[in-house]
């Protein structure tokens, strides 16, 4: 899931009149809030800490220093501070935020989840909490979790980016993509979100429907070409439709963002190896081979390249190997027939082509039966 952003600000805990003692502590304490307050993050934090060191009990100024560390990007510094202050004041809920918003914002997704779900048991009502909470779960893979968590939320909150974004993507990772695609493309669509474009696009690539994933790919396009993905996603999906030219394009404009995209390199040097431009093929697919030297379509296609280029029992080994893992994939069959044939080994080619014609019936006879 894409990040959007719904991080809160470092919460200002204020100091109370009733505290007196140590009055040059408190004057030094209200000298970092005012600082705070006015974004000079580097005289509070300096401040709070002079606090701390004329009087360590001062609870306010290590919540605001806490704080202030959150907002300066001091995170790992302010989970320290955050979690003294609730041992010591375990109820105080801006201070619990501002934690497990340090969580949050550095990925420590359990410890963030803890701290929210406690914050959603004290204030279960509180749509901003449930939002990021199921954000969390999401991104933890507990999408199940978010739906049921948001969907009392959803009444009242159909304009709120944010919450529909997060429950949109939660019900389509839960399976309930009926209803979680639709609102993902029509909050694409009122939003002029990308990163929701993306996410519909991807999600009607995988299930078949080329014409719209596309459409959906091109408007992300149109609004965000940088985002991740984006464009090998768009090649995926315009090869699938046996739009070669287009495919090409955006694997090439996915390549020149990231060199290192396995994918866009793996299908780009696919279809050059299927065009007979060995020379371009070679480094795509070599270097997706070297990203990912056990993925099995990358397998196929050196295996492809090495019959290509005469060398028949190394593409025989990479096939006989594809075919004892999976030994219902056509392709290692069908062109396992054609290489022992180059290897004048006429018994196993015959043996090959037996399985590969028994493997197309099969897959015709499933066909006609899910028709």
């Amino acid at each position: 899931m894409h990040a959007i952003s719904i991080f809160c600000a470092g919460l200002v805990v204020q100091a109370t009149a009733a505290q007196t003692a140590g009055g040059d502590a408190q004057s030094v304490l209200r000298e970092g809030i005012a600082a705070q307050q006015h974004g000079d993050l580097k005289t509070a934090i300096t401040d709070f800490k002079k606090a701390l060191s004329m009087d360590p009990s001062l609870i306010e100024a290590r919540a605001n220093l806490g704080a202030a560390l959150g907002a300066a990007g001091q995170l790992d510094a302010a989970i320290e501070e955050d979690s003294r202050v609730l041992e010591a004041s375990p109820q105080d809920d801006a201070v619990r935020m501002n934690l497990a918003m340090a969580y949050y914002r550095t990925g420590s997704w359990n410890q963030a989840r803890a701290e929210l779900e406690k914050l959603h048991t004290a204030r279960p009502t509180d749509s901003n909490t449930a939002i990021l909470l199921g954000y969390t779960y999401n991104k933890l893979g507990r999408e199940a979790d978010a739906v049921a968590l948001l969907a009392p939320f959803e009444p009242g909150h159909q304009d709120d980016f944010q919450f529909e974004y997060v429950y949109a993507y939660a019900l389509i990772r839960s399976g309930k993509q009926d209803i979680g695609l639709p609102l993902m493309e029509k909050l694409a669509k009122t939003k002029n979100s990308a990163e929701a474009w993306l996410i519909a696009g991807s999600v009607r690539y995988y299930r078949d429907q080329m014409e719209i994933a596309c459409a959906d790919l091109d408007a992300a396009i149109a609004l965000n070409p940088k985002l991740p993905g984006l464009y090998t996603m768009s090649g995926q999906a315009r090869y699938a439709m046996k739009d070669f030219a287009g495919a090409s394009t955006s694997f090439e404009a996915a390549l020149r963002s990231d060199p290192m995209d396995f994918v866009a390199n793996r299908d780009l040097g696919a279809m050059r190896l299927k065009a007979s431009d060995i020379e371009s093929a070679r480094p795509l697919l070599e270097l997706a081979l070297q990203l990912h030297p056990d993925d099995p379509l990358t397998r196929l296609e050196i295996a492809k390249l090495d019959e290509q280029t005469g060398k028949y029992a190394e593409a025989a080994t990479i096939l006989e190997a594809l075919a004892k893992s999976d030994p219902n994939w056509l392709d290692p069959h069908w062109l396992l027939a054609s290489v022992y044939a180059q290897l004048n080994r006429p018994a196993e080619g015959k043996r090959e082509r037996e399985i590969a014609e028994r493997i197309k019936l099969q897959q015709k006879d499933q066909k006609q039966k899910s028709n």
